[in-house]
């Protein structure tokens, strides 16, 4: 059966837990990434203006003077104050979370050490930290309890630099709130900022403590807790200094809900006095003397009963308890979601790297093998990118063939002085044959740029612009020639590594090892070179064949030149008719159809290399990727030894530590949800 001390236990353990992997209210410096477990138990925060009585309503539910104290803050880090109720006759004692192995039985030593560890965060500038401070006290006069002691609100913060000299140089006591030098100036918003992270919590009991010699619609804490808890359903209100309000006065309003109304009563607290306080005046007898002072109050003794540090601690310690029972199913909620994503991102990151030399050579060769299946799947079309090397070859290509100069080439002038210097000294009889090689020969040359341009297409636009810049300047094609042919087969090229790159980038298991990835990539980079030059040599020679040996079965098809027609004289003597041919051997429109036949077999040629330049491509370069693509670095991956194994697979540092934090708050959350399933929750 459960029990208020198991279920506050319960939250206490996890808090603690959650506090050393970072998770704290007040905006806790934890992965934003995960969810906040702090947030979704339920916490008391004690919230109160400077000068309010907190401390001494703290210390009353205690029953111990523990707190430091002095002007100006004095509490700049929560404090998260785990009351646990002992058997009668144990000793009381302290323990702070960052001193586990210490007892602390002397509580002046307590209020030294948490003003030690107050420093230790913030140093001596009194600053403010949302770090938490945990304190557990041990004693049989708690009841089983959490509270959350949050800095006091203020309204004013005026430096000591800033004080007119006349204030400096007197000794009377103004109610300013003095910040020592390296405070910053903005001290009052960062501590309301601070109060509002925790507050804002819809699963945030608020104790609102205000004195009761002040004006209620004054009170810093109910003014907060109006705006964030306007319906007053988490709020309780504590009235203090109850015996300091001037003679004929009470604060009976306040306390019956007339003044403001809370959905919880307002508790009345009668403090130790200063003198008590100067003098460590028991706080058992201090106990007792509130007591009497309600019994025989003539204004609240009607109210004694609900009234005074004890029935405050029952009541908060009550409530507590009912607010985490019926919080539990969507704290389980909460914890089982964060383990589910957790699970997946620990998968997903992949587990820590073993240190024997096989299981390294196992694990490297299974991500290469990742990589290579994410490489396959893009030329392959099960991922986008491998539709770009067929766009080399049905758009670039042929637009690239088109756009080659022969019209310059098979101009009337070019075709002249072509045939002209193929003959020589003795013109050509019948068909200028040798005119008719040079001519084809020249215009194939033309060829080798979009060929091996298409070698590269594969990889790089960069390369088609550059080998056509011989357009731009006929008399410049030579000299440019040698460029086209080593950066136009960067095409083909260029794809292949994009792809290489953005596999190694998909590959969720590499992205763990940036030393591996980048020698991945050389080694496939290394590969793609050595099938990029064999693609060129293959595309080269298809040109090269080409020009090798011409189709004369194409010449013999086209149309011959009409015989000239024979005429008989009177002496029946036979002679060919005169003709323009006759007349002008080397006429402007014999040249004219030697270059158009020269034209129609170049057309011929360029169609069948349209065709066979991306087998080529394909069969040397794609074709040997989805091969053979890191087959030299198996060979040589094997060859190595533990330690350089070691080095490839030395992960970053930010992913290191993002596994060691989600396996740390994995482990939190099981533990947790664990102890939850363990106790039997009372309906």
């Amino acid at each position: 059966m459960t029990t208020m001390e198991s279920l506050i236990g319960l939250v206490n353990r996890i808090q603690r837990a959650c506090t050393v992997l970072g998770d704290y209210g007040g905006g806790g410096t934890g992965d934003n990434a995960f969810n906040s477990l702090w947030e979704a138990l339920p916490t008391v925060a004690v919230v109160g203006g400077q000068s309010s009585g907190k401390s001494s309503v703290l210390e009353s539910i205690v029953g111990r003077d523990f707190l430091p104290r002095g002007s100006g803050i004095v509490t700049r880090r929560p404090l998260v104050l785990q009351l646990h109720k002992m058997e009668e006759g144990t000793e009381e004692s302290a323990q702070f979370l960052h001193l586990p192995k210490r007892q602390f039985t002397d509580f002046a030593l307590v209020r030294k050490e948490i003003q030690d560890e107050t420093d230790r965060i913030t140093g001596k500038s009194k600053q403010i930290s949302p770090v938490p401070i945990h304190l557990s006290i041990f004693s049989p006069n708690v009841v089983n309890l959490t509270l959350v002691d949050l800095p006091g609100l203020t309204k004013v913060a005026v430096g000591m630099n800033s004080l007119p000299p006349l204030w400096l140089s007197t000794k009377v006591i103004y109610s300013v709130f003095y910040f020592p030098e390296g405070q910053p100036e903005t001290i009052v918003e960062d501590i309301e900022s601070m109060v509002r992270t925790y507050v804002d919590k819809p699963n945030c009991i608020i104790l609102a403590i205000s004195p009761a010699n002040q004006d209620i619609a004054t009170s810093d804490a109910i003014k907060l807790a109006k705006e964030v808890d306007p319906a007053g359903e988490r709020t309780f209100g504590v009235l203090t200094k109850l015996d300091l309000m001037d003679k004929g006065t009470n604060a009976l309003d306040v306390l019956e809900g007339r003044s403001y109304r809370l959905q919880h009563p307002w508790v009345g607290i009668v403090n130790r006095s200063q003198a008590d306080i100067n003098r460590n005046a028991d706080m058992m007898l201090a106990r007792r003397k509130e007591r009497d002072y309600f019994d025989t109050s003539p204004d609240y003794g009607h109210l004694a009963s609900k009234m005074g540090s004890e029935y405050l601690a029952k009541l908060l310690s009550k409530h507590l308890e009912s607010v985490i029972r019926s919080r539990i199913p969507s704290i389980l909620s909460l914890i089982n979601k964060s383990i589910e994503e957790l699970e997946r991102e620990l998968d997903k990151m992949g587990r820590p790297v073993a240190v024997d030399a096989g299981a390294q050579l196992y694990t490297i060769l299974e991500m290469c093998r990742a990589f290579d299946k994410v490489f396959k799947e893009h030329l392959d079309g099960g991922r986008p990118g491998g539709d770009r090397i067929y766009g080399v070859f049905d758009n670039q290509l042929p637009a690239a063939l088109k756009k080659l100069p022969f019209d310059r080439h098979l101009s009337l002038q070019s075709v002249k002085r072509i045939v002209s210097e193929a003959d020589g000294y003795q013109p050509h009889l019948i068909a200028p044959e040798q005119g008719y090689r040079r001519l084809i020969e020249g215009a194939l040359g033309y060829f080798r740029g979009p060929a091996e341009a298409s070698v590269d297409a594969v990889s790089s636009l960069e390369a088609f612009r550059l080998s056509f810049l011989y357009i731009q300047d006929h008399n410049k094609f030579d000299a440019l020639g040698t460029l086209c042919l080593e950066r136009a087969c960067e095409e083909v090229h260029f794809v292949l590594k994009e792809l290489v790159r953005k596999s190694i980038a998909e590959t969720q298991e590499l992205k763990r090892f940036p030393s591996l990835q980048v020698e991945l990539a050389a080694a496939a980079n290394s590969s793609l070179e050595k099938f990029r030059e064999e693609s060129k040599k293959s595309v080269i020679r298809l040109v090269e064949m080409e020009s090798a040996y011409l189709t004369a079965e194409f010449f013999r098809k086209l149309p011959q030149e009409m015989e000239r027609p024979v005429i008989t004289n009177s002496k029946n003597q036979t002679a060919a008719s005169p003709s323009p041919a006759t007349q002008d051997q080397y006429g402007e429109g014999h040249f004219r159809r030697i270059a158009s036949n020269v034209s129609a077999y170049v057309s011929m040629v360029s169609d069948t290399l349209r065709n066979t330049i991306p087998k080529a491509c394909v069969y040397c370069q794609v074709r040997q990727a989805k091969l053979a693509l890191l087959n030299y670095f198996y060979s040589q991956i094997s060859k190595r030894e533990g330690k350089q194994l070691g080095e490839l697979l030395d992960e970053d540092p930010a992913l290191m530590g993002r596994r060691l934090e989600c396996a740390q708050r994995l482990e939190l959350y099981k533990k947790a949800r664990d102890e939850i399933d363990a106790v039997a929750w009372v309906r």
